[in-house]
C-alpha cells in the first residue's frame, strides 16, 4: 500500500490527489442521479424542487441564448454585475479591514479598542444587514457595495489581526535594537513578515464574497447571478437555480485558483507544493 494513502500528512502525488478530490462529486452525481431517475410520476423526489441531471443540462442552452434589452448576452450580463460588485466591495472592504487590522496587530492600545467590535461584529448575522443597508441607502447600487464592504471588512477584520499578531516578537526586537521606530517596524518588518498571512486572509475573504452576493441581489432584484436565482425560483424554469449555482461555484473555484497560483508565485518560501 502507497504510503501516502496512510501517511499522517502525507503529500498525495497529483494524479491521485485529482482521482481522489473527483470521488465524491462522483458520488454526489450518482446520489443525485439515482433520486432523480425515472418517469416523474414514479421518482423519489419532485422535478419541480430537484431535476435531473439531464433536466439541468438541457436547460443550458436556453440559458446561454437568453438576452437583455440592449440585445447583448444576458448571462454575461449576470456575471460581469455580479464581480464588478464583489470586487467594489472587496476593495472597500480591504480598505478599511487592513489598517484598522495592522494597528490593532501591531499595538496593544488599539487592539483594546478595536477588540470588543470585533468579537461583538462576529455575531452579528450577515443576512440582517441587507434590510439593514436598504434602509440606509435604498435599492440602488450603493446598498451593495456598502453591503459587501461590511460583510468582508466583518470577516476579514480578525484574520489581518491575527496574521500581525502571528510575527514572532524576536523580529520586532531586532529591529528595535538596530534603531528603528515603531513606524518603522509596523512597515518594514510586522508587514512584510506577515503578507503571506494576509494574502491567505485576503483569498478567502474574496471566496467568501460570492456566498453574500446571492444575498443581496437575491432580495434587491435588478441584476446578477443572485437575481438569476430568484427569477428562476419564482417564474421558472427551475433547472436554472442549479445551473446558476454550478456557475457561481466554477466563478469562485477558478478566482480561488488564480488566488493561490499567485501566492506561489510571491510567496513560494511559504506555499507547499
Amino acid at each position: 500500500m502507497s504510503s501516502w494513502l496512510t501517511d499522517i500528512r502525507g503529500r498525495v502525488p497529483l494524479m491521485p490527489s485529482i482521482l481522489l478530490g473527483a470521488l465524491p462529486i462522483l458520488a454526489l452525481l450518482a446520489i443525485w442521479w439515482l433520486l432523480t431517475a425515472g418517469p416523474v410520476e414514479e421518482r423519489t423526489i419532485s422535478p419541480t424542487i430537484l431535476p435531473s441531471p439531464g433536466e439541468v443540462a438541457g436547460q443550458v442552452p436556453e440559458l446561454f441564448a437568453k438576452r437583455t434589452e440592449d440585445g447583448g448576452n444576458a448571462l454575461l450580463h449576470h456575471v460581469l454585475s455580479s464581480l464588478r460588485r464583489v470586487w467594489v466591495g472587496f476593495l472597500i472592504g480591504c480598505a478599511v479591514a487592513l489598517p484598522i487590522g495592522i494597528a490593532a496587530g501591531a499595538f496593544g492600545s488599539v487592539r483594546a479598542m478595536v477588540a470588543p467590535l470585533m468579537t461583538a461584529a462576529g455575531y452579528i448575522p450577515i443576512a440582517t444587514l441587507v434590510p439593514l443597508t436598504m434602509s440606509w441607502f435604498g435599492t440602488d447600487e450603493k446598498q451593495k457595495y456598502i453591503f459587501l464592504a461590511m460583510a468582508f471588512a466583518i470577516y476579514l477584520l480578525p484574520q489581518v489581526v491575527k496574521a500581525i499578531d502571528a510575527v514572532p516578537d524576536v523580529f520586532a526586537r531586532t529591529a528595535f535594537t538596530l534603531g528603528s521606530s515603531r513606524l518603522h517596524v509596523v512597515r518594514k518588518v510586522l508587514v512584510p513578515i506577515a503578507l503571506p498571512d494576509l494574502w491567505h486572509a485576503l483569498r478567502l475573504a474574496f471566496g467568501v464574497g460570492w456566498t453574500y452576493i446571492v444575498l443581496t441581489e437575491a432580495l434587491v432584484l435588478s441584476d446578477g447571478l443572485g437575481f438569476l436565482v430568484e427569477t428562476a425560483r419564482r417564474r421558472g424554469p427551475r433547472e436554472q437555480i442549479y445551473l446558476a449555482i454550478l456557475i457561481i461555484t466554477a466563478i469562485a473555484w477558478l478566482a480561488d485558483l488564480l488566488w493561490e497560483r499567485i501566492g506561489r508565485r510571491l510567496f513560494p518560501y511559504r506555499m507547499r507544493r
